[in-house]
């Protein structure tokens, strides 16, 4: 060893031509490890902030809270969601420090939605996947890329609403996407993503900033790291080098600039689903179970709105085959799973980063880092694999996935698909809908057949488009459509309480009859 200025240099061996190599390593970059003050000093009033997690789910908590104390102002974030009004990334928007979002989801987040739609705050709707490749492509060094998701939508068109102004006026509308076509199938361009500083949590580390994740606490954590100039990781336990197996490193430390030892950590979940057979809990419960194989239906409800529920699930069923992989949407689409007919075998891929989801955790056993794409706690089995956002929607716009099933406020009688938005009234966001039905994989949607009276089956959807001439086929309480994009609907089942007639009332367009006449 040779010490100058603070240089190590070491001695490793002979090359193949059996000259002595020698290896250069700056001291100070091996202990990476600062307070959380001192590692978020440089943070200044408009910069730009990448902050891993979904949901509350592996949310960097300390780091959160000391930009919130620095009283940096002026902030453009980039993650996938604003956390809760009152937790994560929701503690900047009280203070206002946050000026723009770049974000797929607002979802139950009352304050993110009021400050857009009172023109408080900037919000750039960006879809999941969409987000997690442009944070994945910035990291790499790649500018741009092209993607199918959106075409058709107001990303192609411009004119998406990025800040309303006063008296529901608007200020500053989206810009128009370049558009090209590869083998006969347009694509959008889509611009990278690089931010001045990266917030991630994750479970531990080493001095050197290598990172582990705890099952889906990974998420945008790991795309966030890499295409930040500075990035800061807050974790629960650092560690030796040597100490974390090199194999078993889902981040190398060459991404991390400052290392933080979390401390206090409240790991909220967002919504704690149990068990059908757990014990009574005080928690609101959702659905009673999201298994991935040969599970038997539950209890029949007596409340109407879950029997229509049930029904549209359990028909839904009927669409998984043997092997699929499958995407199930949150509601309807997931109770489904409840239905799965005795000897077919799914295995459920997630979009925040699980492959092969199990059932809702017994009471007592749920994990704040193991949730699904609806913030859900749920379990893992043998053989499910947890992995980032940038990889969940590879294997989505690589159409790995057979079947996506999601909900819909409106669909028309070309399978244009709207489920996100009310204009001026109710923003939820993209999620990864439009990743999911641009993939080219299956889509199948499951909704009730009108809302308050109103045809949701239109000629012309009315509402902001997910995705254009998407859907496949169309599950309602009354009825079963096949939808061809340029022929139109044909309804092919129609359920015992209703007839043609009937369902001709509910329905907004024209549809052809299925040949012999419907099923039941």
């Amino acid at each position: 060893l040779k010490m100058r200025r603070g240089i190590t240099r070491l001695a490793v061996g002979q090359t193949r031509r059996g000259v002595c190599a020698s290896v250069v390593v700056s001291k100070r970059r091996y202990n990476k490890v600062v307070e959380v003050d001192e590692a978020v000093k440089d943070v200044k009033d408009g910069s730009y902030l990448l902050v891993g997690g979904f949901g509350l789910c592996g949310i960097p908590e300390n780091l959160i809270s000391a930009v919130r104390k620095s009283g940096v102002k002026n902030l453009t974030v980039a993650s996938n969601n604003c956390g809760v009004a009152d937790f994560g990334l929701g503690l900047l928007l009280q203070t206002k420090q946050i000026k723009r979002m770049v974000s797929s989801y607002v979802g139950e987040n009352h304050l993110f939605e009021s400050q857009y739609l009172n023109g408080e705050l900037e919000l750039e709707l960006t879809p999941q996947g969409t987000l997690a490749e442009k944070l994945r492509a910035g990291g790499a060094g790649i500018p741009a890329f092209y993607t199918s998701t959106g075409v058709g939508t107001f990303l192609e068109e411009g004119g998406g609403v990025v800040k309303y102004g006063k008296n529901g006026a608007v200020d500053i509308y989206s810009e128009k996407r370049e558009v090209k076509e590869f083998d006969g199938k347009k694509y959008l361009m889509e611009k990278s993503i690089r931010g001045d500083f990266a917030l991630v949590k994750a479970w531990r580390a080493d001095r050197k900033g290598n990172l582990q994740f705890r099952f889906t606490g990974n998420n945008f954590n790991a795309p966030c790291a890499k295409a930040a100039k500075i990035t800061i990781a807050e974790v629960e336990e650092i560690v030796d080098e040597g100490v974390i197996p090199p194999d078993s490193i889902h981040l190398p430390g060459i991404y991390v600039h400052r290392l933080v030892l979390g401390k206090n950590y409240e790991k909220r979940i967002e919504n704690l689903t149990l068990s059908k057979t757990a014990a009574a809990s005080s928690e609101p419960k959702k659905e009673t179970k999201a298994a991935g194989s040969e599970v038997g239906p539950p209890p029949k409800k007596s409340n109407k709105d879950d029997v229509i529920r049930d029904r549209i699930a359990k028909r839904a069923s009927f669409e998984f085959k043997d092997g699929m992989y499958c995407n199930l949407g949150i509601g309807i689409p997931t109770l489904s799973s409840n239905f799965i007919p005795k000897g077919i075998h799914i295995e459920l891929q997630s979009e925040n980063g699980l492959l092969g989801m199990g059932p809702f955790p017994e009471s007592g056993k749920q994990d704040p880092d193991l949730i699904n794409a609806g913030k859900q706690t749920v379990t893992t089995l043998p053989g499910s694999a947890t992995f980032d956002s940038a990889e969940s929607f590879a294997m989505i716009r690589g159409a790995k996935v057979d079947i996506s099933i999601l909900g819909a406020m409106q669909v028309s009688e070309f399978g244009d698909l709207s489920n996100w938005m009310i204009p001026g009234k109710m923003v939820k966001g993209p999620g990864g809908a439009m990743d999911l039905t641009a993939s080219g994989s299956r889509v199948v949607v499951t909704m009730e057949h009108t809302a308050k009276g109103k045809h949701k089956i239109l000629k012309k959807n009315t509402l902001p488009l997910t995705a254009k001439g998407s859907v496949n086929r169309i599950i309602t309480e009354m009825c079963v459509f096949d939808v061809d994009k340029e022929n139109g609907l044909t309804l092919i089942e129609v359920h015992d309480e209703f007839t043609v007639d009937d369902v001709k009332k509910a329905t907004g367009c024209e549809f052809r009859v299925k040949e012999g006449g419907p099923d039941k």
